[in-house]
């Protein structure tokens, strides 16, 4: 089956909506259900609505939760701008934690609300443009992909070891010129020491031996056109590497938990070829909803540019592993 295609208009209009993030004494999130006759009624959202000329997205969010919910906020720093592109619109939904607020908050417009748990959140039926704001709050905000192990494996492992102690909670292994029998081995005792971590693991490429081991699978951009469903089973997380919104949008279709796209910037390996940049990653952002990890010349300081343009986090090898 061919993915469905909804490529952005650019000449669509651009609606600039903000949203927040508010956690109450035991932790639980507010959703707001999107009442009848707005679109997508009945899917649950971020409180919040329209900037309007002149304002300012704090203001505006203040503003908001003030005539929706009958709340005086205080807004605090944007957790991920998502660009997501509908039929008739282009939406910047800006999403910011609310650092405290006051008041009792209630449905003034008739809209029902819900305080959920966080590991909930990803159960209720969202708009494309809410996905990702899921994603941001819940899962890593670092991928490491793991470099060739060169000769000495002890020290590879090692080195992981030094990367998950420092953080790192999502690894893709990865080592194409090994041979199949030490890659194996070595799989399987990177495998054991991510777990220790409570890290989650997937295997590059390689269906059987992420079978093999019970582990994640990350499908590389040539695999996902031969694929018509899903290669792992549901409770294991499967992933890919994406170039253009085809690709996009056939790893949303199969059932990708997250994908990874790039190369954002020109990096050691490949010096002399040009980055898409971030207004194309972004561009790339609007086709899908799924979590979106950039990948290529980035280091953990630009992740805040990363979310800003709607981005998971960042995906790196070296920046994101650790010398032994």
């Amino acid at each position: 089956m061919e993915p469905e295609s909804r490529t952005p208009n650019p000449q669509s209009r651009v609606v600039h909506v903000v949203a927040g993030v508010i956690r109450d004494a035991r932790g639980r999130i507010l959703l707001a259900r999107r009442t009848e006759g707005r679109d997508l009624a009945g899917l649950w959202e971020f409180p919040g609505g329209k900037c309007e000329p002149g304002e300012t997205p704090q203001a505006a969010l203040s503003r908001e939760l003030h005539e929706e919910l009958g709340i005086e906020a205080e807004v605090g720093a944007q957790i991920i701008c998502v660009p997501q592109a509908y039929p008739d619109k282009r939406l910047i939904l800006d999403v910011r934690e609310i650092r405290a607020w006051r008041g009792s908050a209630r449905g003034l417009e008739g809209q029902a609300l819900a305080w959920v748990p966080p590991h909930k959140l990803a159960s209720y039926a969202m708009p494309p443009a809410d996905r990702p704001v899921v994603a941001a709050l819940g899962q890593p905000e670092h991928y490491l992909v793991t470099p060739e192990p060169g000769d000495n494996d002890d020290a590879w492992l090692a080195a992981l070891s030094c990367s998950l102690a420092a953080g790192v909670r999502r690894v893709q292994l990865r080592a194409p010129g090994l041979a199949e029998e030490r890659w194996q081995r070595l799989a399987a005792a990177a495998v054991k020491r991510c777990r220790a971590a409570k890290a989650e693991v997937l295997i590059n490429g390689d269906q059987a031996l992420a079978q093999q081991l019970g582990v994640g699978l990350h499908l590389r951009a040539a695999q996902l056109r031969g694929l018509r469903e899903r290669p792992v089973a549901a409770e294991l997380p499967l992933a890919a590497s994406c170039h253009d919104a085809y690709e996009l949008r056939a790893a949303q279709q199969l059932g990708c938990d997250f994908v990874v796209v790039g190369s954002i910037k020109p990096t050691p390996s490949h010096p002399s070829v040009l980055g898409i940049g971030w207004e194309a990653f972004a561009a790339l952002r609007e086709s899908v909803s799924l979590p979106i990890y950039a990948i290529g010349g980035l280091e953990p300081g630009d992740l805040d540019e990363a979310r800003r343009h709607g981005a998971q986090g960042i995906a790196a090898i070296r920046s994101l592993w650790a010398a032994a």
